[in-house]
């Protein structure tokens, strides 16, 4: 009897473990599984230590706010978190408007797709993503415009991945990734019939630079859309608790600093684009976008838990509990920010280049990874 106990204990706590890691474990049917979490291309006996380094930074605030050290501290942060990214959230790094009725996978599929609907490309037309992740947006924009779409990505683990997951989908034809750094683009002047970037410009030490980037590799014409995320009209510097909220998303998200929506049009005119249209996204009639992370707090604590056991065990790297914490303890500054209307991540601007221009800065030297 004791012998059918001890059995029956151990096939269950067997059975559990298979459940957690293997049936909950993906993100999403082509999603990355918990027994697969890595530090990107850091190896795994130096993934704590880089996490150590990435929380450095915000020591020396200045230094995450010039060109030349941005690319190594949005590169360690996403070898850090994109596994995690993948297996929690899922392929697109970002959010959309909840929309009734709709799954959280469709209603971040037609927010890309409006994307690229604004910036009117077709087939056969060649449009940059800027900031594509491990390309989930770029794949949903592809499949719906049927135009070929290069992203560029400064971390490598990213661009491996994303050429695995093009590759998976039947889009690697329409889907080309390219490692650099969006200040300095690989890419000749004037050479791209639209542009797009979902919550990626936030990580530009001067959002000035980077859209100087883009005017100058878009063709005369061409159109380019930004979700970008701003402070709104609701921030008040002088309130504690607001600067609390910003100072938590910024530390958690990788970002040299938060800018105003006031000052996104501004920067867009200032090298050289015609605004067409802004509109933040996240304002009513738009459902919360954050509702997606108050519905995941029980999600999060089964992974955390499987997270632990797992660096117990050793086949997730030492680091990772940090990291998954640090993500969460984010989530939490991320709904206050949509709770108290003084955070988007969706402030939308569309803008153009003028039909009659000239690139205003010579082509840039080859990407730096």
């Amino acid at each position: 009897m004791d012998f059918v106990a001890v059995f029956g204990t151990g096939a269950l706590v067997a059975f559990g473990l298979y459940w957690f890691v293997w049936v909950l474990g993906p993100a999403e049917q082509k999603g990355k599984r918990a027994v697969d979490l890595s530090g990107g291309s850091i190896s795994a006996e130096k993934v704590q230590d880089k996490y150590k380094q990435y929380w450095s930074f915000f020591r020396r605030p200045k230094e995450i706010e010039t060109a030349e050290k941005v690319p190594d501290f949005v590169d360690t942060f996403y070898n850090l978190v994109t596994d995690i990214y993948e297996w929690g959230w899922g392929q697109s790094f970002h959010f959309s408007p909840s929309i009734q009725g709709k799954s959280h996978r469709d209603a971040t599929r037609l927010h890309e797709e409006m994307a690229v609907d604004l910036i009117r490309v077709g087939p056969g037309d060649r449009i940059l993503d800027v900031g594509c992740g491990v390309g989930g947006p770029m794949r949903a924009i592809a499949a719906h415009s049927r135009a070929n779409v290069v992203g560029i990505t400064i971390n490598e683990y990213q661009v491996n991945r994303a050429r695995q997951h093009n590759k998976k989908a039947g889009l690697d034809a329409l889907c080309e990734v390219v490692c650099g750094n969006f200040l300095q683009m690989p890419f000749p002047d004037n050479s791209f019939d639209g542009a797009y970037s979902i919550e990626a410009t936030c990580h530009a030490p001067k959002l000035e630079e980077v859209y100087a980037e883009i005017f100058r590799v878009l063709k005369p014409g061409s159109l380019y859309v930004s979700y970008e995320w701003v402070t709104t009209d609701k921030y008040r510097g002088e309130n504690p608790e607001h600067v609390d909220i910003i100072q938590g998303i910024e530390r958690g998200d990788a970002l040299p600093g938060l800018r105003s929506y006031a000052d996104i049009a501004e920067t867009a005119r200032k090298v050289g684009f015609e605004v067409v249209k802004e509109q933040d996204l996240a304002k009513p009639p738009a459902l919360p976008w954050w509702s997606r992370l108050k519905m995941g707090r029980i999600a999060y604590w089964r992974n955390h838990i499987l997270v632990t056991i797992l660096a117990a065990l050793g086949i997730a790297p030492k680091g990772t509990v940090d990291v998954h914490e640090m993500l969460f303890k984010t989530a939490d500054y991320l709904t206050r920010g949509g709770d108290t209307g003084i955070f988007s991540p969706m402030h939308m601007i569309l803008c153009k280049k003028p039909a009659a221009t000239g690139s205003t800065q010579s082509s840039s030297p080859s990407a730096d990874c």
